[in-house]
């Protein structure tokens, strides 16, 4: 989800200004209507939305125009793929709490990756995160909340900010057990406050410091989501274009 998609029209698709194009993408759980915004008289451009499984669905562009009915100009199939980012979110989600497993994550430390692929895997790390479907129970710290701040264990949030992966420390901080982890010190004694410090992390000691401290710049802060129901709207400031997407 989140890639730009660019929609390119024939000839006898380009119509006048007052017709609004829009694609719809059925999936076999989730529906999704985006609008577009027109970037020339043949281009259309609109942002994919993030779905919840992997699979190949069923996109439509459609045409309206007030007083018209509403016509489909097109079809094609879409596939969702799984990618490293999709399975790297999924393992980490899985391995909450989880000390065998994190602390295996703690061999990425010893070969620290430049800045340029730490940002890139942030960003697309982050985004599969907020696209996982989380149990509704899932917990930053874990399934076990017997568990005490004076035991000394390694938590994501540990695991985030040991690599300065900013926008999925953000996200992290937002779900339940994020706060909670900020204050838990592991084996060495540190806590991921501390580790930001240690590492000379300015932006991450002050996301993870400040009361007020705001997301970090990044796609997804181009965008502002509301949910009702089986509904939710996201408007991409961006590209102004908007998505509503529906459970069936």
């Amino acid at each position: 989800g989140d890639s730009v998609i660019t929609v390119q029209l024939t000839e006898e698709d380009k119509v006048e200004d007052d017709v609004v194009f829009y694609l719809v993408f059925t999936g076999s759980t989730v529906q999704h209507c985006t609008s577009t915004r027109k970037i020339n008289p043949g281009s259309l451009e609109t942002i994919s939305p993030g779905h919840d499984c992997c699979e190949t669905v069923k996109v439509a562009l459609c045409a309206s125009r007030e007083g018209h009915p509403v016509l489909v100009v097109a079809e094609e199939s879409f596939q969702f793929v799984q990618d490293e980012a999709y399975d790297a979110a999924q393992f980490l989600a899985t391995c909450a709490g989880n000390q065998q497993a994190l602390n295996f994550t703690r061999f990425l430390d010893r070969s620290r990756p430049p800045a340029a692929d730490v940002d890139f895997l942030d960003e697309k790390v982050a985004l599969a995160f907020r696209h996982l479907k989380l149990p509704a129970e899932w917990n930053v710290l874990g399934a076990d909340q017997s568990l005490t701040e004076n035991i000394p264990r390694e938590t994501l949030m540990h695991f985030a900010v040991r690599l300065g992966l900013l926008r999925l420390t953000w996200f992290l901080l937002q779900q339940p057990g994020g706060r909670g982890a900020l204050s838990i010190h592991n084996n060495e004694g540190a806590t991921p406050v501390s580790l930001a410090l240690e590492r000379g992390y300015q932006k991450l000691h002050q996301l993870l410091t400040e009361e007020e401290a705001r997301e970090p710049d990044s796609w997804s802060t181009l965008s502002h989501t509301v949910h009702s129901g089986d509904y939710s709207v996201k408007h991409h400031r961006g590209l102004d274009v908007y998505m509503l997407t529906v459970e069936a």
